[in-house]
């Protein structure tokens, strides 16, 4: 029940916030919208000026006299806001062989055309940025108090580059470092270097680096340049009926030993997963932060264990906080890094790295995760929903018929060709669109039942 609650709650947040982007923008260029609705199919309630408060459908001939129709529809998985003229989700052509009025989407020039079609997104946007710069401006940022290097991959960038483990990080470019994200600030800050000069404690000698930036990785890599020690493989999604799951591994479990191999990061213990197909082996886990738990796991053909793992660090951290315009910054940081964050999650899924069923949720999923922020406090459901608002303004503006970057695309051609795509062709495009939506659907509840 508390799932189906914070579900609730938290889908109508996002799609709240998204529709009234469009109608409020729609609203701004004095177009008319008939109906704002949360949900798609019947109608179940709602309100307009004209007939007041009602239940079900309004009569197939009501004219609302240039007001809203605020609706609560039948289906809870998402929304939309007809606005007059406009091939939109309500699939309405009724104004197809009638001249455009003044007030309709068609008749608007193409800038507000495009500020209306992207505002939900751009909402989203906004949505995301106050939640993050709340909680750099009211809870400040953990910094890893270590500047020490962790386990370096054979044949890795790092290893290239002349680093070896447990070296102290001092300087980059002259600049000392106390903390590990002020050493990776001041490594972005190089990227358009051709090298970067470390200078490095190796035991009591102090030794200098000059790495070429074209051995960093950069952030839409896959891989980590450089890890800090104290550093350990995290569990932060088990996938359904997968070995993992059957073994009894749990998300939140810290990964110690494999096959009595001590774990240091997730690109070793993926290493070591992957080569250890079919082969049955002791797995050491730290559950809770305190409890050491052994199972038996065996990965399948794929080699893989149906697990998502993130580099957790254990040690010493240090509360930072910031002033009021400079959360705004930290803010967009936030922003631009769970944004290449998702675009990798894509990439993986695409090359295979990852399961499609791992790197996205439907209703299940999201009713899961709600409940568990939520009960992790306040706070955490809002950075949740912060999460789950950037990545609805992510692929929303994606150029898929249906969606808005769909919609965007054809207005700008409109644009540059100076005259509307014909309503027919506009009618299959939404309709091809709304189909493949509606398949991505079924398929990702469908593996959203068998994570459960």
């Amino acid at each position: 029940m508390s799932q189906l609650i914070y579900f609730a709650i938290t889908i109508g947040i996002l799609v709240f916030i998204h529709e009234f982007g469009h109608f409020a923008a729609a609203k701004l260029c004095k177009m008319r919208a008939d109906i704002f609705a949360i949900g798609f199919g019947q109608r179940l309630f709602g309100f307009n000026k004209i007939n007041g408060f009602t239940f079900g459908s309004l009569p197939k001939d009501f004219d609302g006299q240039g007001h809203t129709d605020y609706r609560l529809n039948l289906v809870p998985l998402g929304g939309y806001v007809k606005i007059a003229g406009m091939v939109d989700e309500s699939f309405d052509t009724s104004f197809a062989n009638k001249e455009p009025e003044p007030y309709e989407f068609r008749a608007k020039p193409t800038l507000q055309k495009a500020f209306v079609i992207t505002a939900g997104v751009l909402m989203n946007l906004l949505l995301a940025l106050l939640v993050f710069w709340g909680g750099n401006f009211f809870q400040g940022k953990q910094y890893k108090k270590t500047t020490t290097v962790g386990y370096i991959a054979p044949q890795s960038a790092a290893q290239k580059a002349g680093f070896v483990e447990k070296d102290k990080i001092l300087s980059v470019n002259g600049k000392e470092v106390v903390y590990w994200e002020e050493l990776n600030n001041e490594i972005e800050k190089s990227s358009k270097a051709s090298s970067v000069n470390f200078t490095v404690l190796r035991g009591s000698q102090k030794v200098d680096l000059n790495v070429k930036t074209s051995l960093i990785p950069s952030e839409k890599s896959q891989e980590e340049f450089l890890l800090p020690a104290e550093v350990k493989p995290g569990i932060t999604d088990v996938a359904g009926r997968s070995p993992a799951k059957k073994a009894g591994i749990q998300a939140g479990d810290i990964l110690l030993e494999l096959n009595n191999v001590p774990l240091v990061d997730v690109i070793q213990t993926t290493q070591l997963i992957s080569s250890h197909k079919n082969v049955t082996m002791p797995i050491k886990l730290l559950r809770n932060g305190k409890d050491t738990v052994s199972f038996k796991i065996t990965p399948g053909p794929d080699g893989k264990i149906g697990i998502v793992l993130a580099d957790l660090f254990t040690g010493p951290t240090e509360l930072h906080t910031f002033g009021f315009f400079e959360s705004f910054y930290y803010g967009s940081v936030d922003i631009y890094h769970v944004t290449v964050m998702t675009f990798t999650m894509f990439k993986k899924v695409i090359t295979g790295n990852i399961q499609f069923s791992q790197a996205f949720g439907g209703p299940i999923k999201i009713a899961q995760y709600a409940a568990k922020f939520a009960d992790s406090g306040f706070v955490s459901f809002l950075s949740f929903l912060a999460m789950l608002s950037l990545s609805l303004a992510i692929i929303n503006i994606l150029p898929i018929p249906a969606l808005d970057g769909g919609h965007f695309v054809i207005i700008i051609i409109e644009g540059i060709i100076k005259r509307e795509i014909p309503l027919k062709l506009k009618i299959a495009i939404q309709n091809t669109g709304f189909v493949l939506l509606l398949i991505l659907m079924a398929f990702i509840i469908y593996n959203d039942i068998l994570s459960m």
